[in-house]
């Protein structure tokens, strides 16, 4: 029997853990928390099927001055630590030209389009499904040129690749959400993403099904990882752990990790924020605000308030401003009530330079594999970049071709 250690235990480790299972290894499942309790908890709670166009950089000279300025809530970030970000930045900055971003858009596309498929059977074998809704999301407006332009990009992805969704007038909106006590000029309702009440619960769902199933989770160091004349080996609170292949699901802490090993793979590292709010008013579906560039979700906590990118040093002390801006300008569209915790919960987004996650064997270590880099959505598209590389190490056909996201494109 063929045998893994998968580090990281996020949605995407404990993903991957599970279709290696499946098809017949014996895979022991290691983090240093519980399963689900880093990014995979903090995140907006979507699997977003409508976002096949990963988020690229502006190249008008308005979107680059807002976000300069800080005139955008959608982007904050620290001058000082712009140096560190630099490379990954400019090579992001890059692919998001036009031309390159389609062909990105492309393969991204064909990864979104395995998400809800790839989850559907997880959700009901672990018994997670009072977690999910079907109902997708909504966008409240409040600048009719901006909502003309998300009209129009919501119609070229529907076009392209099938993505459902309705237009919403402020009476309309105001409808399905009663409890605004704004609804701005309307807004757009994403028809077919599913939203979940507890993100890492979902995660954590999914790990007790992989123990359940005959898998082991431990709690352990990745810097441990070394290889051995048979493999690799790690050592945890159960003492060393052998196996012939290794994967680092590590989420942001995958490139620093392995430079170790040798490799030099960049990454723009987004933080992001979130707070729950309790006794407010009802929120039925999540609803960004895209004038403030953040989203709301009814959670089981309350009414989570998820913030966009901030750029800053890898160990600098939170800065919640976009918190700050997105809370006064959610209480202007709703009763959000009191904050739940005493200080928000911060986290770091993995964002590869060409927005495509890494999946695949590394170059120069034998049984090493990477599955990591997904930047907005490891939540979304764990369990469907999980298969492929559980196909990948097995010798099967992948289900998806990602020829684009192979670890030797950062080789050259």
């Amino acid at each position: 029997m063929a045998s893994a250690i998968v580090l990281g235990g996020g949605m995407v480790g404990v993903a991957t853990a599970l279709h290696l299972q499946s098809r017949g290894w014996s895979v022991v499942l290691l983090d240093r928390k519980d399963p689900g309790r880093e990014t995979s908890y903090g995140n907006a709670g979507i699997i977003q099927s409508e976002a096949v166009r990963p988020y690229a950089m502006p190249h008008d000279v308005a979107g680059l001055f807002d976000i300069a300025t800080g005139r955008t809530n959608d982007v904050h970030y620290d001058l000082a630590s712009l140096p560190h970000h630099l490379r990954p930045l400019m090579q992001y900055w890059w692919n998001s030209f036009p031309e390159r971003h389609d062909k990105i858009s492309q393969v991204y596309a064909r990864l979104i389009a395995r998400a809800t498929p790839e989850h559907e059977p997880l959700i009901a074998a672990s018994g997670a499904g009072n977690l999910v809704r079907r109902d997708g999301f909504r966008v409240i407006h409040r600048d009719q040129a901006q909502f003309d332009e998300e009209v129009k990009e919501a119609e070229a992805v529907r076009d392209a690749f099938g993505v459902k969704f309705r237009v919403l007038s402020a009476s309309e909106l105001a409808a399905a959400e009663p409890g605004l006590v704004s609804s701005g000029l309307g807004g757009l309702h994403w028809l077919e993403p599913w939203t979940v009440s507890d993100p890492g619960a979902l995660a954590q769902s999914y790990a007790d099904l992989f123990v359940r199933r005959g898998g082991k989770f431990v709690h352990g160091d990745a810097l441990s990882l070394k290889q051995t004349g048979s493999g690799w080996s790690v050592t945890t609170e159960d003492g060393p752990i052998d196996a012939e292949a290794a994967v680092v699901a590590l989420g942001p802490w995958s490139p620093e990790f392995l430079t170790r090993f040798g490799y030099d793979i960049p990454m723009v590292r987004k933080r992001g924020y979130h707070m729950h709010y309790s006794g407010g008013a009802p929120l039925d579906l999540p609803l960004r605000d895209a004038a403030f560039g953040y989203l709301m979700n009814p959670m089981a906590k309350g009414v989570r308030i998820t913030t966009g990118a901030e750029l800053s040093g890898p160990d600098a002390k939170p800065t919640p401003v976009q918190l700050a801006k997105a809370e006064t300008a959610a209480r202007t569209l709703i009763d959000l009530g009191k904050r739940v915790e005493p200080e928000p919960w911060v986290g770091t987004r993995p964002c590869m330079p060409d927005m495509l996650p890494v999946i695949g064997q590394a170059a120069r270590h034998k049984g090493l594999w990477f599955n990591f880099g997904h930047g907005h959505q490891g939540f979304t598209l764990g369990p469907a970049t999980g298969r492929i590389l559980a196909e990948l190490m097995s010798g099967e056909p992948a289900n998806v071709d990602v020829k684009a996201c192979a670890p030797s494109r950062f080789d050259a």
